[in-house]
């Protein structure tokens, strides 16, 4: 895994081995920045479930002015900090290590960007796409980029207008805007 445009291109990400980890591919997050290059500059963007803050580093890379990058297992928050030593982010990264329902309810902010690829099939995205809606986390014209597999949630969502929708494998690349006062 490396960065793959911007400041750090060309930069080796760590990562972590193992079944319960799936890491966003180098393919699948060229493709997601492709498709959302109008609303990196200067964004501030929050990776809720943010593994190994691939897709958050991938942002200031390419101009973002912020990332607050979340995930509850120690292990992910671990290897967040080291690869924002390493690509000598810490000033512009927030790393958080807490569950991404709490952080929603809580926080005052919001954001230009959400980046949401929680874990697969745990039922975990109309709950927190919910919570972004109903707290609203989103600043007016942000976008959420939600990572899903072709048997999880990949559909309209009320609060929130469709923009589109890629697929690569069976990686799903949904992306979001903050529904508009007027509809």
């Amino acid at each position: 895994m490396r960065i793959i445009s911007g400041s750090r291109r060309g930069k080796k990400l760590l990562e972590f081995e193992g079944m319960d980890v799936r890491p966003t591919t180098d393919r699948v997050k060229e493709n997601i920045f492709n498709l959302i290059r109008d609303y990196v500059a200067d964004s501030v963007c929050l990776d809720m479930f943010a593994g190994s803050g691939a897709l958050s580093f991938e942002a200031v890379s390419r101009g973002a002015k912020r990332a607050v990058m979340l995930d509850r297992d120690k292990r992910s928050i671990d290897i967040i900090r080291k690869n924002a030593k390493n690509l000598d982010f810490t000033a512009e990264c927030e790393i958080i290590n807490t569950d991404a329902f709490d952080y929603a309810r809580h926080v005052k902010e919001k954001f230009d960007i959400i980046f949401l690829d929680p874990p697969y099939n745990k039922g975990f995205i109309e709950p927190i796409l919910g919570e972004i809606v109903k707290n609203e986390l989103l600043l007016d014209g942000g976008i959420v980029v939600l990572e899903s597999d072709d048997t999880d949630f990949s559909a309209e969502f009320e609060g929130l207008d469709f923009l589109k929708q890629r697929k690569y494998g069976r990686t799903f690349i949904t992306i979001y805007q903050k529904e508009t006062e007027n509809e």
